[in-house]
């Protein structure tokens, strides 16, 4: 059902409510729901149970009085079909065929409109997402991570939200001491395994990529960072350093464009350093009297806010732990402007939430409880060939995004990976597919073999594959595609037909559900639930038939449909091909 049918059936029973509860202070809320059994028909509402009691009626008397009053309503007759009361006093509406049908043209109207709504309109919101170290490739969680926080952030987009997509560099601390002696290392000759390889050292492959690129002078950048020039020098920890996140830095970003996922803004945790933000965060904790001095450390007493035990800030050495640097980072998102903020994760960062929380209360700066939310993943199993693959020779002990989107390409893809970057378009669509696909909170297994199969199996092919369908219906009538916006739409009575329209009206109630629960993966369930009322209608009905007034109204309903997957498609970062 379309909101503002919903908004007219709403309308008719407050007007109808007016003179049952005139001279009582009641404000009754009249709520619509899609019954449990579609068999009781398209809508209910329980308003004549909610106000029996306060009314001091008959349940089922006041909604006989109820529908009465709707049906009787003019703008009731020509929406409503039938009324039927069940139970104790519920109200089951039946619309009227014309009612449902008027999805098509909303929809052929609307275009890439549809489902959108001013919801956010005028109200920020920042998803952070991926958020890698850059102390290598991106691995298959960041590619999860890619996936859920760039379709997240496109579902607030579509209800009007200002959002901006943000991804945070840790790019100081131990890691990248790290990252740099083991640059060092392979620019001394030295690789993995022999005498003198620093046992906590990076092993990939690309670590010696790095070296190489150092020994010869070279210049990189990231795609929003100053170029970094190799002095060539071993000696020279801190230019290995530079150069080493510099590289890596860029990597990611062509990760990053092989996955289609772009963003508005990256955070450098040095720049925390650099700018006194993490000392003002100190200092402002101290100033609150919520820390203490113990043992030569500083200490948060986070258990005021939750926290199982209190937690060290600065150690006896002098450095801070890693939540300080995050408590100081998210204070700087509080004061840009940002009354909403969402953290995509894994599931290993769940230590970190009540701890960040604590100290962002005890600043006293008027930051809300729950500030920021959070959305922590599980990890993901990568199955190829039916087996677990858990290594990559170019990361060294993990597989990487652009190994999974190669594989699930297929081989054309793979080989063509560096010359035609547009020939990885299958693996990206499988990928951001399948990764947002289940619940953030649910494990997942990415099996390759299935992203490559051109079977109904294969979730993506399958909802791709409906789109193509309805293409090539349309090509082979060879009309006028914007004539079906206005085609009289009654001859679709076929009960195939009335589950489809059904499904098309269920679209932007799914977007704002979604967006609720903070769950895009309900937009992959809706895409498969479509593509399966289409395989089914397609199978049961013939839509280039003889009788011209039904064949363009099948055209117009198969028109619609396809619009909506595109929709959808767009939404998550996939493709809608026109052929399969």
């Amino acid at each position: 059902m379309l909101a503002p049918q919903k908004q007219q059936i709403i309308d008719l029973f407050n007007a109808a409510l007016q003179p049952i509860i005139a001279g009582s202070e009641l404000t009754p809320t009249v709520t619509l729901e899609r019954p449990r059994d579609p068999s009781h028909g398209d809508v209910a509402c329980n308003i004549a149970m909610q106000l029996a009691k306060p009314l001091k009626k008959n349940p089922r008397e006041l909604a006989q009085t109820l529908v009465a009053a709707v049906m009787a309503g003019a703008a009731g007759k020509g929406l409503i079909e039938a009324a039927e009361i069940a139970g104790p006093g519920f109200i089951n509406l039946r619309l009227s065929a014309a009612a449902k049908q008027q999805v098509v043209q909303t929809v052929l109207q609307q275009g890439a409109e549809f489902g959108k709504s001013q919801l956010g309109a005028g109200k920020k919101v920042l998803v952070e997402f991926v958020s890698a170290n850059p102390t290598g490739p991106l691995h298959v969680g960041h590619g999860r991570q890619g996936a859920l926080g760039d379709a997240l952030s496109a579902l607030f987009e579509v209800q009007g939200f200002d959002v901006t997509r943000e991804f945070y560099y840790n790019d100081a601390g131990v890691q990248i001491a790290t990252l740099a002696t083991s640059v060092q290392a392979r620019a001394n000759g030295l690789k993995p395994g022999d005498a003198g390889w620093p046992e906590s050292a990076y092993n990939g492959d690309y670590i010696a990529d790095i070296a190489q690129d150092f020994l010869a002078r070279k210049t990189v950048a990231a795609s929003d960072g100053e170029p970094a020039t190799a002095s060539g020098d071993v000696n020279d920890v801190e230019s290995i350093r530079k150069f080493a996140v510099a590289y890596l830095r860029r990597e990611q970003d062509l990760d990053l464009q092989a996955f289609g996922v772009k963003f508005d803004n990256y955070y450098l945790e040095t720049s925390l350093y650099k700018e006194g933000k993490v000392e003002a965060a100190v200092a402002a904790l101290i100033a609150a009297g919520v820390t203490y001095e113990l043992d030569g450390a500083l200490w948060l007493r986070t258990t005021d806010y939750g926290d199982d035990k209190d937690r060290v800030m600065r150690k006896t050495d002098g450095t801070y732990t890693y939540f300080v640097p995050d408590v100081a980072y998210h204070i700087v998102k509080w004061q840009r402007g940002f009354g909403k903020v969402i953290n995509i994760q894994g599931s290993d960062h769940h230590g970190t939430i009540a701890r960040v929380r604590a100290g962002l209360q005890a600043v006293n700066m008027g930051i809300p409880q729950g500030y920021p939310d959070y959305i922590l993943h599980k990890m993901v199993t990568v199955m190829k060939n039916g087996e677990e693959v858990k290594i990559s020779k170019r990361a060294g002990s993990y597989v990487t995004v652009r190994d999974l989107i190669e594989w699930s390409a297929g081989e054309d893809g793979a080989d063509a990976a560096q010359d035609a970057p547009r020939d990885l378009t299958r693996g990206r669509d499988a990928v951001r597919f399948f990764l947002i696909s289940r619940k953030a909170d649910t494990e997942f297994v990415f099996d390759v073999d299935l992203a490559l199969a051109k079977s109904d199996e294969n979730p993506v092919y399958y909802v791709q594959y409906a789109h193509a369908r309805i293409c090539s219906v349309l090509a082979q009538w060879t009309g006028d595609e914007a004539s079906l916006s206005s085609i009289d739409l009654s001859p679709l009575t076929a009960p195939r037909e009335a589950s489809l329209l059904a499904k098309l009206a269920e679209y932007p109630d799914m977007l704002q559900y979604a967006l609720e629960e903070l769950g895009p993966h309900q937009v992959a369930f809706y895409l498969r639930d479509l593509a399966g009322e289409l395989h089914s209608y397609y199978n049961a009905e013939r839509v280039l038939v003889d009788d011209e007034a039904l064949k363009l109204a099948r055209l117009a309903l198969m028109h619609a449909t396809r619009q909506v997957l595109r929709n959808g498609l767009a939404l998550i970062g996939v493709s809608a091909p026109a052929r399969m």
